[in-house]
């Protein structure tokens, strides 16, 4: 049988195949993050407990020490910009432990590689799921730390999942191509390790996209982290409307980009086993 035929790539099979998985999909990702806390006296109470001290980190270094400011108003506090961070710190967390994590998804389970009825494309999605209940609980984190501080949270936090949507979907298509990658070219881990960290400071994680010259905003606005960051402390901060029109090209461009990252996926897959 043609390997093309056994995996097809096309956006329905992509579809389809995540659909069908699904059940697997939830059970992988449950048993990964409890296996994270195996064995230590907190468990997962570490996953509540790890935001809320960086959240503290955050505030003391960058309103105590540097005596930063976000420039939103003169009634601006130390709260408020350890929030507005913190809010860019955890968009950026997804991508980044998910694309770390990628090029070792298949090298790390070559048991999956030899059952052929095994769907190796789920993989990613379960390192997506994964760092994605972690941002869940930061976002908790950062709603009560915003409901202490402002006494509500803005109702439009509806429109998060949303926002999230195009980061989600992009960053599954970047971690197919890297998961495929990694089995062939062992130095990728190294490589995204270090452009997650320089992505870190081009994105406006520490400082707002307005404080910078307009001929650097058009530049950084071409890193996909950008649109998902801003809209998302528009949207839990500042309580505005998130921009629907950027919304859609930025997920009709996710699609495109994941869809590309499976085909490429499900094209390469073929020669797992030979080289592991």
């Amino acid at each position: 049988m043609n390997p093309h035929q056994r995996h097809p790539a096309t956006p329905l099979a992509m579809v389809l195949s995540l659909w069908r998985n699904r059940q697997l999909v939830i059970q992988m990702t449950r048993r990964e993050v409890i296996g994270r806390y195996r064995g230590s006296i907190m468990g997962l109470a570490w996953s509540f407990f790890n935001p809320v001290l960086l959240l503290l980190v955050y505030t003391f270094v960058f309103s105590f020490v540097f005596k930063a400011r976000w420039g939103i108003g003169a009634d601006e506090s130390r709260a408020d910009f350890a929030i507005l961070l913190f809010i860019g710190m955890i968009i950026h967390g997804v991508f980044s432990e998910c694309v770390n994590r990628a090029p070792s998804l298949i090298v790390g389970n070559v048991s999956y590689v030899k059952k052929v009825v095994f769907p190796l494309q789920i993989l990613p999605l379960v390192a997506l799921g994964s760092a994605l209940f972690h941002a869940g609980v930061s976002i908790v984190v950062l709603l009560v730390a915003k409901l202490i501080v402002h006494g509500s949270v803005p109702w439009t936090l509806v429109f998060l999942p949303m926002t999230l949507l195009p980061l989600l979907i992009g960053t599954l298509g970047i971690a197919w191509v890297l998961a495929a990658l990694g089995v062939f070219i062992r130095d990728i881990g190294q490589i995204t390790a270090l452009l997650t960290t320089v992505l870190l400071f081009i994105s406006p994680v520490f400082y707002p996209i307005s404080s910078l010259p307009a001929q650097y905003q058009k530049i950084l606005l071409l890193n996909p982290l950008t649109f998902v960051i801003e809209e998302s402390r528009r949207i839990m901060f500042f309580g505005t409307v998130p921009d629907f029109q950027r919304f859609l090209l930025a997920t009709g461009v996710s699609l495109l980009l994941s869809w590309a990252g499976f085909w490429w996926f499900q094209r390469t897959r073929k020669g797992f086993a030979d080289v592991l």
